[in-house]
């Protein structure tokens, strides 16, 4: 169990944590969610370690292997197959000592160790955690340098999978994957056999993986039962009864200072006066609402285009003269609402650029409506942005000819009071500079939304938010998204990218979790799979298992002779229990004593038979392993 008690934690005059409680049982898959800012990582670093508490106790056994996620990615000349490997260091360490060792009852600790942590399958587990996160089996076996940041953050994921730590926590492990690596890694969480904290603001990760909800509010930990929705219908059915009992309390406090102001100079009534005095100090305030839930944006609607909005036939498009996508055919009205699917990779951004104009096709023919205006969200523009600037300054670039009172009201629409618009860039937060964006691209009033992964620095809340804004939308909209909560609810078409070209999917995205299984399994069956080592690592493996025959048999041998020698004990045993003189003799204590003996002999021959099993089955398996290569 994961225990927490008493935690204080103070930054400066904020105070994230005051006197929290929480406990999270062995084997749970908990949800930990709050405001941005409100301390989710800072428990994470302080479960860690990495972080020290104010006062208070976070104890958990001593036993357990923690892991977190990196906040830096990996580097370096190692493949991605080495880099994952390395991640363990335990099993780097066994290997390198496998190699070294002389002593024959520590190469017997060592094989029995690798053997315990599945050394002989370490390759093709990396290679399949790898190929779940979106890894080709050509990309495995290049330098981690070689890949830009977000893919080699994916790296540090994959190396914390694949250590598979008996506490696994989880900092918004889908910022950096796309929608299929999220759907693969939803699969791994749910049959992942330790515990899980996981801070995310995917909806529908949080339904669909954990059992619990941690719940950071007002400086305070409450664990509640179920999924993210099953919380946050429990959550507001709660602030409803604060709320209604907030009124009454201040109901009751309007009476009794009434009666108060009336009567407490009065000599008849000054010791009733007084009286409700002591009954209005010992009154305790209830909570203020701590969630703010204010969080709304809407996109201003279009002017009416007749229809197609665009039209493309038979086009492709690429970079320097290279094709990316061919044959793409498809049109665009005003009431489309799609959304494209495919791994990263396979060309989902380069439809958007070319759709907004960044790109030109290679070929083809491209019809567009001459009064068209198109409105592109891409995550890099937040790098475009001048961070000394404000959001009405960077807005009224873009709108030059607008007074200043439009610009407000247009901003404002966005979530941004008089303040805020007033602030300057670099000081807003990751969810404030994600609806700025929103606020420039959606400023002319565009037909047609291009929304290339909208969501990435948006909570829960604001997801939310902009699903309503895009439902009440009355134009296109085409939006690449790895949360598949948000595709669900906003899109009714899916265009899968794949195999250099376009086609619409017969489906939903059920279908296409299923069609994404179903692929995954085909490539685990299959020989030539990114899961299945090559010649050369099979010959090491064969190599390593015959290293591992002499102290498995000697182990094993040990093990048979251990179970002769309990049950030897445990039949003495049991043969005094059943000799009669024991209960003639009249003493029930020492009937007792011989009876727990036994037991416990019988529990020691037990495990000692399962050991025996075990160790047998290890060996013949070994053997048989060596005989089949």
């Amino acid at each position: 169990m994961l225990r927490i008690e008493g935690l204080t934690y103070r930054i400066g005059p904020r105070t994230l944590f005051e006197n929290a409680d929480a406990a999270i049982n062995e084997g749970h898959r908990v949800g930990f969610v709050g405001r941005n800012g409100a301390g989710k990582t800072t428990l994470l670093n302080m479960i860690t370690g990495a972080i020290v508490a104010d006062t208070g106790i976070i104890d958990y056994p001593q036993r357990w292997r923690i892991g977190i996620t990196k906040q830096e990615a990996p580097d370096g000349e190692q493949n991605l197959i080495e880099t994952v490997l390395a991640s363990d260091r335990e099993l780097a360490k066994l290997n390198r000592e496998a190699e070294t060792a002389t002593d024959p009852n520590r190469i017997a600790e060592i094989h029995t160790r690798l053997h315990e942590k599945e050394a002989h399958r370490a390759n093709s587990r990396a290679a399949r955690i790898l190929a779940g996160l979106g890894f080709s089996e050509n990309e495995m076996q290049q330098p981690c340098s070689s890949f830009s940041g977000g893919w080699r953050m994916r790296v540090a994921l994959a190396g914390l999978l694949f250590t598979q730590p008996d506490l696994l926590l989880l900092d918004e492990p889908t910022n950096h994957l796309d929608l299929e690596a999220c759907l693969w890694l939803e699969e791994y969480l749910r049959r992942y056999q330790g515990t899980i904290l996981i801070v995310s603001h995917d909806r529908g990760l949080l339904n669909r993986v954990v059992n619990q909800i941690l719940h950071l509010d007002n400086a305070q930990l409450k664990i509640y039962a179920g999924g993210y929705d099953r919380f946050e219908t429990n959550f507001r059915a709660q602030l409803e009864r604060i709320a209604a009992e907030r009124a009454r309390q201040e109901a009751q406090r309007a009476h009794i200072q009434k009666f108060v102001d009336r009567f407490r100079y009065k000599a008849t009534k000054a010791r009733q006066a007084q009286s409700r005095l002591k009954m209005l100090e010992k009154m305790e305030p209830l909570p203020e609402r701590g969630e703010d839930d204010s969080v709304a944006f809407a996109f201003p609607d279009p002017k009416k285009l007749p229809p197609p909005l665009y039209s493309i036939d038979n086009a492709s498009v690429g970079y320097d003269g290279k094709a990316v996508l061919n044959r793409v055919s498809f049109r665009l009205d005003m009431d489309d609402r799609i959304a494209l699917i495919g791994a990263n990779g396979n060309g989902k951004s380069t439809l958007i650029k070319l759709l907004a104009g960044r790109l030109e096709a290679l070929s083809g023919h491209l019809v567009k409506s001459n009064k068209l205006r198109i409105g592109y969200f891409a995550q890099h523009q937040t790098d475009e942005l001048d961070l000394g600037a404000t959001p009405l300054i960077e807005l009224s670039r873009k709108r030059p000819k607008d007074l200043d009172v439009k610009l407000r009201s247009h901003l404002g629409r966005f979530g941004f009071s008089q303040e805020r618009a007033e602030t300057r860039i670099g000081d807003l937060s990751g969810g404030e500079k994600a609806r700025l964006l929103f606020a420039i691209m959606s400023c002319d009033d565009p037909h047609i939304l291009l929304l290339d992964e909208p969501t990435n620095h948006l909570d829960v809340v604001a997801r939310e938010a902009l699903v309503q804004a895009i439902n009440a939308f009355e134009g296109a909209v085409v939006i690449v998204s790895h949360d598949p909560h948000v595709i669900e609810l906003t899109a009714d078409r899916l265009w899968l990218v794949d195999s250099g070209t376009v086609t619409a999917f017969d489906g939903d995205l059920d279908d296409y979790r299923k069609l994404i299984s179903t692929r995954d399994n085909n490539e685990k069956d299959d020989p030539k799979s990114a899961t299945e080592t090559n010649k050369k690592e099979k010959r090491r493996i064969a190599a390593e298992k015959r290293n591992q025959l002499a102290p498995l048999r000697k182990r094993a041998k040990r093990a048979e002779e251990n179970v002769k020698k309990l049950t030897e004990e445990s039949e003495k045993l049991q043969a005094a229990l059943a000799d009669p003189k024991l209960y003639e003799q009249g003493d029930n204590e020492a009937a007792k004593n011989l009876q727990m003996e036994a037991g416990y002999a019988a529990k020691n021959l037990a495990d000692a038979e399962e050991f025996w099993l075990e160790s047998q089955e290890e060996l013949d398996a070994a053997e048989a392993a060596i005989a089949d290569d």
